[in-house]
């Protein structure tokens, strides 16, 4: 057994993590770093960028809007998450943004096919087999993909014809260099094996001041993610997966949790990242909300519109919360319980990523989200 160095060469994904996340990456010949954070398990937005202003929030979350009193206070109407400090001292320094309403096309209640159709940007569930962020490397400047596998699926979003590498941290004892090089000698010959060896030897070599024991959460995520980014051979988009966000029971603490690991997670890529900061975006999302009632046993069930958050040190709408807000009395709500969507997440991608990466939005469209309609 080669243990945590082996290929496995059907998939390109991670071991997963509720807030030990999964990490799934991809080469490409530029400078600019892009990372989505995907919360897998539908995110209240409500409890994440709670609308105080709102006169019928305080009656519709009952025991639930106490908790955002404790909040930072980001304008009139809305309050971050307690447990996001660190991302309320980002949006201050412009260094953050957050839609509030938003969703895919989706407008069921199952996870699986909401994360598929979040990752795929099709029309249905399943009517794809490629993802939104292997599209986009299709537009970056041309260079080396290398393929590396060390767990078995790929990420839908990270599916597609080009080229990905993944890393997975491991608890087993390395293999020792008398196997290794045996097992380089084994496949120098082989067309398939050699690269995919030698990339995944390089990918081991990048991460290898981590220690996978050193501890779970949002820290030693954002220090794994940033030493496999960092220099001139790190991976330029990464997709990281993080649970804990179905909030059926109890949800007040259980969603702490989930938000203060996305918090230290951005907040560790940023110090981490160093100077390449500046040319980082990051971005947060989930598959659908949850209803702005709370059920019975404090918690919240599968809703429609959510929040989504985007973090840089050169974001080009720095500092503001982008939302058409849609009210929460019982007639402006969606179907009656949900957080009505008034905005859609491939609009907001699209503008993010074009102003990242330099690209006319209308040509990012037609080639990262090919089903959605046309801007013109």
């Amino acid at each position: 057994m080669i243990d945590r160095r082996r290929l496995i060469l059907s998939g390109l994904a991670g071991t997963s993590l509720a807030l030990t996340p999964r990490f799934a990456f991809a080469a490409a010949d530029t400078d600019r770093r892009f990372i989505f954070v995907i919360q897998r398990g539908a995110a209240d937005g409500l409890g994440v960028l709670a609308p105080v202003g709102d006169p019928a929030f305080a009656s519709a979350r009952g025991d639930l809007a106490a908790n955002a009193a404790d909040g930072a206070k980001l304008d009139s109407l809305f309050t971050l998450h307690p447990q996001m400090t660190a991302s309320a001292t980002l949006f201050r320094q412009k260094q953050a943004a957050f839609y509030h309403a938003i969703a895919s096309g989706y407008r069921e209640r199952s996870h699986f096919d909401g994360q598929n159709l979040l990752e795929t940007a099709g029309t249905r569930p399943y009517g794809r087999d490629d993802g939104w962020m292997n599209r986009l490397l299709s537009l970056l400047p041309k260079g080396e993909s290398k393929a590396l596998a060390l767990a078995t699926a790929i990420p839908p979003a990270l599916r597609g014809p080009v080229s990905v590498s993944s890393y997975a941290p491991s608890r087993l004892p390395d293999a020792n260099a008398a196997l290794m090089e045996r097992v380089a000698m084994l496949y120098a010959e082989d067309a398939q094996l050699a690269p995919l060896w030698t990339s995944a030897t390089q990918t081991e070599a990048m991460a290898g001041g981590i220690d996978p024991s050193a501890g779970r959460g949002g820290v030693a995520a954002g220090k794994l993610v940033a030493s496999l980014m960092a220099g001139a051979d790190g991976a330029r988009i990464a997709m990281v997966e993080t649970g804990g966000w179905d909030t059926h029971i109890n949800q007040e603490g259980r969603l702490g949790t989930a938000l203060k690991g996305v918090d230290e997670l951005v907040d560790t890529l940023r110090t981490e990242l160093g100077p390449v900061w500046a040319k980082t975006l990051v971005l947060v999302a989930t598959e659908f909300g949850r209803t702005v009632h709370v059920n019975g046993t404090r918690g919240t069930d599968h809703g429609t519109a959510s929040a989504a958050m985007l973090f840089g040190g050169g974001l080009a709408k720095g500092g503001k919360i982008i939302a058409d807000w849609p009210g929460l009395s019982p007639s402006q709500l969606y179907e009656g319980r949900d957080l009505k969507p008034t905005m859609r997440f491939e609009n907001m991608v699209i503008a993010a990523l074009s102003a990242h990466y330099g690209i006319d939005p209308e040509r990012l469209r037609r080639s990262v989200f090919p089903d959605f309609p046309d801007m013109s």
